[in-house]
């Protein structure tokens, strides 16, 4: 079944314990965040960018904010990106961080910043409603999802079905940040971003790389047999056949840039629509799984798809899956 917002007909951004212990100014009053630490991932996540593959993660264990951002990357980035990034780790108005009498949280805050939700280009865990669906009770819980890799994805969204980098930014700031709600938005404070400094935004976000992958191909995405081990290779012969996964995650980066509908309301659950084709790479780092985080593991993953594909997978070829997806 779909996993709930836990004040569904409320909304808005919520945000993981480890997050707000580093920015308090992020707590809500009236909702807590609703899943274990121990499967959210790493905190602070590593950073790793395309034009500098060989200095690995470059956050220098740190949370990319306001105050760190320059120190961090000039010298690392151009001048336009850095403006970039100078725009995504500025707070911007967002309806339950409000300077507003009707904000959620116990102190008037600036709002929140397009690195809040996306910690170093990565995610928490956080999660919010879908700010499309009508009427409110039947939006969807999302969760955040990773910045990585988003060069060489050509859908945005995972509702949305944007087609460019461009169009994500400037939309999630003006949707996502105020519930959908333009008019809501413009009597808040809403702060419309130049449309000159979205490409810099957008400039910034296409650095950011996967993670490095030792066992895999760099020509094609796939395993190099010299380097995996038996399960691995067992299981990328599951991926690639039986279970079916290829029919939609494609190397190298295990995407196929389209949007699926499950037809989940089949088993007796709320049906979802299309869905965007999540990245596979480097999905050993992104937990939870599936747009609403409903699957803690990527063993509850396989076994989702498992029961949703009819695909009869033995626990063998079910654990020798979940081996192959770690290696990605």
């Amino acid at each position: 079944m779909r996993l709930p917002h836990v004040k569904h007909d409320v909304g808005g951004q919520v945000f993981p314990q480890v997050q707000i212990e580093a920015f308090p100014r992020l707590e809500r009053f009236d909702v807590e965040f609703d899943l274990p630490e121990c499967i959210l991932p790493e905190f602070p996540p590593p950073i790793f960018l395309t034009t500098h593959p060989d200095l690995g993660d470059v956050s220098q264990g740190e949370v990319l904010n306001a105050d760190n951002f320059d120190r961090l990357f000039r010298g690392l980035v151009t001048p336009v990106q850095l403006d970039g990034l100078r725009m995504l780790v500025m707070q911007l108005p967002q309806e339950e961080f409000n300077q507003t009498p009707d904000r959620k949280s116990p102190k008037p805050s600036l709002g929140v910043a397009c690195m809040d939700c996306h910690v170093n280009f990565h995610t928490t865990g956080q999660f919010h409603l879908n700010p499309d669906t009508r009427p409110q009770l039947d939006r969807l819980r999302l969760d955040t999802v990773s910045l990585r890799g988003v060069f060489n994805q050509q859908i945005h969204g995972s509702k949305r079905s944007l087609r460019s980098v461009e169009d994500f930014t400037e939309f999630e700031q003006r949707t996502a940040y105020f519930n959908g709600d333009h008019i809501r938005a413009a009597k808040k404070g809403m702060f419309p971003i130049d449309r000159m400094l979205v490409p810099h935004m957008a400039q910034m976000q296409n650095m950011i790389d996967f993670p490095p992958a030792p066992k895999l191909d760099p020509m094609t995405g796939r395993l190099n047999r010299n380097k995996a081990s038996k399960q691995e290779i067992a299981g990328e012969d599951l991926f690639f056949g039986k279970a079916k996964c290829a029919a939609c995650h494609q190397p190298p980066a295990y995407t196929d840039h389209m949007m699926h509908d499950l037809q989940l309301e089949r088993f007796g659950a709320e049906g979802d629509g299309p869905i965007k084709t999540f990245v596979l790479r480097g999905i050993k780092d992104s937990p939870p799984y599936f747009h609403d985080g409903r699957l803690p593991t990527l063993e509850d993953t396989v076994e989702f798809f498992n029961v949703v594909g009819g695909l009869q997978l033995s626990q063998e070829e079910k654990a020798n899956l979940v081996a192959f997806m770690r290696a990605l």
